[in-house]
Formats: structure tokens, C-alpha cells, sequence
């Protein structure tokens, strides 16, 4: 298992933290970690990608933040470094936010970006 690393390159806000809890208490998930990933595709060229995992793999970075877990592959990492993910509410919608100072455009629905 990869080390757990300085919380300083991908960072998460407490109230992301707090939904990513709350969404593995929901799906009855109590290990493992989220892993954050960019595949290709989307509106603007790549797309974020977030899900449960186990554990995390041996080349992952490996973040935690009170007590979550948050996984990133290597091929990953050159497009999330930096990056801050959150949680918003507003009165139209709710939900994850990336801020990442590698997009240079991003789409609409906010989870395509060009980097």
C-alpha cells in the first residue's frame, strides 16, 4: 500500500469531506477510500472521474483528510495537482465542485474541462 501523503497537492474541503462520508455511510461502504481520476472525453476534452475503491493501488498517491481517503493515479496526478475539490449549494443545484488551476476551459456541467 502506497504511503499516506502531505495533503497538499490534491486538497478537499470539509464539507466535500462531509458529503464523501455521508455517500459511504449511504452505499454501507466503511473502507476504502475515493478515487479521483481524468479520463478522456466530455464536452471539453477530458472528464473527472470519481468512485469507491477498496484500496488503493500501489503507484496511487494516497491523501486523507480527517479520516477520508482519496486515491490518484499517477497519470491523473499531472492533471488534479492543485486541485481543490468541494461541495456547493445553491438554489438551483447541489453538488461537487472541482477547482482545478489546470483547466484552462471547462464545460456547463462542470466535471469536463481543456487543459
Amino acid at each position: 500500500m502506497a504511503a499516506v501523503e502531505s495533503p497538499t497537492v490534491v486538497h478537499v474541503t470539509p464539507k466535500a469531506v462531509e458529503k464523501i462520508r455521508a455517500a459511504f455511510a449511504r452505499e454501507g461502504i466503511a473502507q476504502g477510500g475515493l478515487r479521483l481520476g481524468v479520463l478522456g472525453g466530455g464536452c471539453s476534452g477530458l472528464s473527472y472521474q470519481f468512485k469507491f475503491d477498496l484500496k488503493p493501488r500501489t503507484t496511487d498517491h494516497v491523501f486523507e483528510f480527517d479520516g477520508v481517503q482519496v486515491y490518484v493515479d499517477p497519470k491523473s496526478m499531472v492533471f488534479l495537482s492543485g486541485m481543490t475539490l468541494d461541495w456547493k449549494d445553491s438554489l438551483i443545484q447541489s453538488g461537487f465542485v472541482f477547482e482545478n488551476p489546470h483547466a484552462t476551459r471547462s464545460c456547463g456541467c462542470g466535471t469536463s474541462f481543456t487543459a
